[in-house]
C-alpha cells in the first residue's frame, strides 16, 4: 500500500555491515525496500518504511540483521490510515 509508513524513528531494525556477506537475500525479501546494496554489502536506505515483519531476519544467513517485530505499532499506522488521521500509539492510541 503506498504511503503506508510507521511512525518516524521507532522502528528496531538494525543492520550489522561488518557481519554482512553480501548475500542478497535480504533485499531480495524485504516487502518495502527498506534494504539496498552498496558495494556488496546491504545498508538501510529507509528505515521508516520497514513494517517490523523479519523477513530479512528469517533470510540473513549471517546474523547480520535484527528486529524486534510489532514495536512499530503497525495497528496505529493502519488506524490513521483508514480514518485520515495521525496515527497514535500508546494510552491514548490504539494500544
Amino acid at each position: 500500500m503506498p504511503g503506508l509508513r510507521y511512525i518516524d524513528d521507532v522502528v528496531t531494525l538494525e543492520l550489522d555491515p561488518g557481519a554482512c556477506t553480501g548475500c542478497t537475500m535480504c533485499v531480495q525479501v524485504c516487502p518495502h525496500g527498506v534494504l539496498a546494496m552498496e558495494e556488496r554489502r546491504a545498508r538501510v536506505v529507509d528505515r521508516d518504511a520497514c513494517i517490523e515483519c523479519g523477513a530479512c531476519v528469517r533470510n540473513c544467513p549471517a546474523d547480520a540483521l535484527s528486529v524486534t517485530p510489532g514495536v512499530g505499532c503497525a495497528a496505529a499506522i493502519i488506524k490513521g490510515w483508514l480514518t485520515g488521521s495521525e496515527p497514535t500509539c500508546g494510552p491514548d492510541g490504539c494500544c
